[in-house]
């Protein structure tokens, strides 16, 4: 099998790329933009970040084996004395997607980019496990989906690999056109849209005119669309579009899934019909989200050919990812842990997994405020109320600017409810509170650190 390589002549093709030394260059075999990872006869990229500006690296990925480097035009006179290969642009960060797009486009491999407003990091993983009992893949570490984490994404893969399963991540609008026209996807799906990052994309259509840019380029590169039709923004999108594969459980479609329980720990029974595929599988994983999740995993690999047989193998390898929708057993209580971030609709699906769970009648919710929601931030805090009261919480302990606003909804003592104005409170709250015989969920934005009052609980099953 052909090695993949930068060559010389990529290197030229790079807008506002100069190239010292040229006659000394030998086709990259890897790109890497963190010296620790450096692999002989590679080409690092100096990135300069919030925190690390890659140009003070640049020695040290050279001893490491680095045989060529590309810097920032401007920082030429402090390398001009290195006897290798040297190439020089005005912005590497976007020298850094030209490569990639050039890298994708001499892969072989099939690039599955997925996007949406929740749930995109558990479908990625679960499809990536689903796929892995038929094929070699490659995909997305954790969530590194932005315009540095998508093109390092695709560097990292080979022709070994038959499909590249690629998250794309936005908050701001033309980031997800960005990435997906260095992706050039053969399939793609966009799990919904929701009231996410509305700081920067408005509102519901603003999300959906961003996210649709997946599809977009998919439709370009003649590639199939996966299409939620539980989601009525998406429901309709492209449809004379002769590529096009629905899949719902709230709505008719070609794959359809229907959740026909939930078991004492609220893993969801769901039942998956395809043209004359019909099979039945216990999630190993929590809530209607995550087999709303499992349906459009199971649509690609339905699609790219997998059997009954591997999808249910595959299917008990499916593990809940750390922060998201992760339930904790211990001996005299359960805990959710949902704390790596929030948006309403995901808020609202964790607080219906909480109402689910039936091993302790007793539920615990300690809510921490949702960012990015621009101007209409009270209104969808305070749309929680209902979704709280259905839950039947017994105890709401909240923290935040915004989540005051929920609170303050509250009135005499129908519940346990208690807002925090700042950290040290709620952890000294936490530390006396009474757990035993309890499901406890905790949520909120990433910036809202839940993780800290998570371990303070996780804690207490020790005393």
């Amino acid at each position: 099998m052909r090695t993949l390589s930068i060559t010389l002549k990529d290197l030229f093709d790079i807008p506002s790329a100069v190239i010292y030394n040229p006659d000394s260059y030998k086709p990259a075999s890897s790109v890497s933009i963190d010296s620790r990872t450096v692999k002989k006869k590679s080409l690092f990229v100096a990135i300069e970040g919030e925190k690390f500006d890659g140009h003070d690296f640049v020695k040290e990925a050279i001893n490491k084996g680095a045989s060529s480097i590309l810097i920032n035009e401007k920082k030429y006179n402090k390398f001009n004395s290195l006897n290798i290969p040297i190439v020089t642009v005005k912005d590497t960060t976007i020298a850094l997607g030209f490569l990639a797009k050039v890298w994708r486009e001499k892969l072989r491999t099939k690039v599955i980019a997925l996007t949406g407003s929740a749930g995109k990091t558990t479908t990625k993983e679960i499809l990536s496990i689903l796929l892995n009992e038929k094929y070699s893949i490659n995909k997305t570490l954790e969530n590194n989906n932005n315009h540095i984490g998508v093109p390092l994404t695709i560097l990292s893969t080979n022709n070994k690999h038959d499909f590249l399963v690629l998250e794309l991540g936005t908050n701001h609008f033309g980031e997800i056109a960005y990435t997906a026209n260095i992706a050039q996807p053969d399939f793609a799906i966009i799990t919904n849209i929701g009231n996410s990052h509305l700081e920067f994309l408005k509102n519901k259509n603003g999300v959906y005119k961003e996210k649709v840019e997946l599809f977009k380029a998919t439709v370009k590169n003649n590639g199939v669309l996966f299409i939620n039709n539980d989601d009525k923004k998406l429901r309709n999108s492209f449809p004379d579009y002769h590529k096009r594969i629905s899949f719902g459980i709230d709505q008719n479609s070609d794959v359809k899934g229907k959740i026909l329980n939930y078991g004492f720990l609220g893993k969801p029974l769901i039942e998956i019909y395809y043209k004359n595929f019909k099979m039945q599988q216990l999630l190993p994983i929590y809530g209607e989200q995550n087999a709303r999740n499992f349906l459009a995993a199971a649509a690609v690999a339905l699609k790219l050919g997998l059997t009954k047989k591997e999808i249910e193998k595959a299917s008990g390898k499916i593990k809940s990812i750390e922060k998201r929708l992760n339930v904790k057993k211990y001996n005299s209580f359960i805990l959710i842990d949902d704390s790596y971030n929030a948006n309403p609709e995901s808020m609202k699906s964790s607080l219906g997994l909480l109402g689910k769970i039936k091993k302790f009648d007793k539920k615990i919710a300690i809510l921490g405020d949702m960012y990015e929601l621009g101007n209409d931030a009270k209104k969808f805090h305070k749309a929680l109320f209902p979704f709280v009261k259905k839950s039947k919480i017994e105890v709401l302990f909240t923290i935040g600017k915004f989540m005051k606003e929920l609170d303050g909804l509250f009135k005499g003592n129908e519940i346990i409810h208690k807002y925090f104005s700042n950290r040290t409170k709620l952890f000294e709250a936490l530390k006396k509170l009474e757990i035993n015989n309890s499901v406890i969920l905790v949520k909120g934005s990433r910036r809202m650190k839940m993780e800290e009052f998570v371990k303070v609980i996780e804690e207490k099953a020790n005393d």
